[in-house]
């Protein structure tokens, strides 16, 4: 845990600031202890040196002024140093301090060696000679001047070094405190710094995590300030918002290849399904054909009736296939989306009037009473093609099974409001279906009665149709048992 934060560039950042504070602070301590004394010495030696030529200038007068007396005891007291000028007979013409002149003889017998005169020595030349002395008999180290003035005097000039060490010593007191304060406000400063410089940073971290896992949603926010970091998360914006509509544009090509697919393995379904079902069907009325044409060709019988009736087989069955072909494309097409609806307003009650009034030959030959009460216009929303498709099969599938029952053989025809669509129920007087076959019928080819004849039975392709159409608008449709028969019903939309 401590190692990933480590690497944190917020936690780098912190913490080499800090060492840059810190290590300045020792830099600081370090040129102060070492610079600073010698630094001191060097330009107190200049000084030494220039005041012994405005000295040595104003000795070329021939007479002393009492303003030079003035002047140097001024320079000593503001410099703190002690000056003694003597002549060639000993004589004191000048002297800052009494007790400098006991310690002149001293001075100048450890000044006489070769080795004395290069010790501690910081400049020499022919008039002058300045030296660091340690004088350990009076617990003293100074700078000392001795030189020779054009005149022949000699001057003497002193500077303590003990105040010198005490303002280094005060002074790298002073960095320390100052650096531990510093160090303390740096560290303040460099943790809110960092906070401010590294959170874009971890923004665009951030967002870059979701964009490898594909979610593009969040955006770097640009600021005001045109740097690196937010022409950085320019750039990331850019490339969020290209690679979310490549991504999408792939999905969706992806999508219409799937669909491409299902499509064509729906197609290759279809058609398999419509060539098994065509075989199964056709078996029949093939074979029909096949023996009643044979027997015309044998004249298995030789008079007109008989080749009549052959001929009129051969041609109801013809018809038969077609018409089941056609029931069968138009199935396939519905169950798999092939078709097109175009819905439009129309009177439901004019639409089953005119499947009624299609269908009055079939009602007078099985003497069938239909009862249809509606006489206003009922208006819906729907292709009106196929609704009547609807009508028709229940129609002629209530025609075909109605029977009489206490004396009354019907179809009742019924529409009634059901929440925001209309039902119409078609009931016919007769057997009920068997409980088993009740979700059963709407299969393709399925018949409740199996032993029909061929002359009266259906293609058992009309249920289906109506389940397809029903299904392809999402609508309810049904059928029930009564106590003297059977209804079918089914909704069609009022509203677009």
């Amino acid at each position: 845990m401590l190692k990933e934060k480590l690497k944190s560039v917020r936690v780098r950042l912190f913490l080499t600031l800090c060492v840059v504070v810190i290590a300045l602070v020792i830099c600081l301590i370090a040129v102060n202890s070492l610079v600073l004394e010698n630094f001191y010495i060097y330009s107190k030696t200049n000084t030494i040196k220039e005041l012994y030529n405005k000295i040595n200038d104003y000795y070329e007068e021939p007479n002393l002024d009492i303003s030079l007396e003035t002047e140097l005891k001024r320079v000593a007291f503001r410099n703190n140093f002690d000056i003694l000028i003597k002549a060639d007979t000993d004589l004191i013409l000048f002297s800052t301090n009494k007790d400098f002149l006991s310690n002149i003889t001293a001075v100048e017998s450890k000044t006489k060696t070769p080795f004395e005169e290069r010790k501690n020595l910081l400049y020499s030349d022919e008039k002058m000679t300045i030296r660091k002395i340690d004088d350990t008999s009076n617990s003293l180290n100074y700078i000392l001047l001795y030189g020779k003035l054009d005149n022949g005097y000699s001057l003497y000039i002193r500077i303590p070094i003990a105040p010198i060490e005490e303002s280094v010593r005060i002074s790298n007191t002073t960095l320390v405190t100052i650096g531990v304060i510093t160090i303390l406000i740096s560290a303040f400063a460099a943790s809110v710094i960092s906070r401010k410089f590294t959170k874009p940073i971890l923004q665009l971290n951030d967002i870059t995590k979701k964009m490898a896992k594909l979610d593009f949603e969040q955006k770097y926010r640009i600021n005001d300030s045109d740097d690196e970091i937010n022409e950085l998360g320019r750039n990331i914006n850019t490339m969020s918002d290209k690679l979310e509509a490549t991504i999408k544009q792939l999905r969706e090509t992806n999508s219409e290849l799937e669909k491409d697919i299902e499509e064509k393995s729906k197609i290759d379904e279809m058609r398999k399904q419509f060539i098994s079902d065509v075989s199964h069907e056709l078996k029949t009325p093939i074979a029909l054909i096949q023996g009643y044409a044979e027997g015309l060709i044998e004249n298995v019988n030789t008079d007109d009736e008989s080749r009549k009736f052959y001929a009129e087989v051969i041609l109801d069955e013809s018809n038969k296939m077609d018409v089941l072909v056609k029931q069968l494309l138009e199935l396939m097409k519905l169950e798999y989306g092939k078709r097109e609806f175009t819905d439009e307003k129309f009177d439901v009650v004019e639409l089953i009037n005119e499947v009624i009034r299609k269908c009055n030959v079939m009602l007078e030959e099985n003497h069938i009473q239909v009862i249809f009460n509606e006489k206003e216009p009922i208006y819906a929303y729907a292709d009106d093609f196929y609704i009547e498709q609807v009508m028709t099969n229940y129609f002629t599938n209530a025609i075909k099974h109605a029977k009489e029952v206490n004396g009354e053989k019907q179809i009742k025809i019924t529409i009634q409001n059901v929440n925001d669509k209309i039902r119409v129920t078609v009931f016919n007087t007769g057997d009920k279906i068997p409980e088993e076959d009740l979700t059963r019928i709407w299969g393709r080819f399925y018949k409740v009665d199996d032993s029909r004849n061929r002359e009266n039975s259906g293609s058992g392709i009309g249920l289906s149709i109506v389940r397809a159409i029903q299904n392809n608008y999402q609508n309810e449709y049904g059928v029930q048992n009564l106590s003297n028969g059977v209804k079918f019903y089914f909704d069609i939309s009022t509203k677009k």
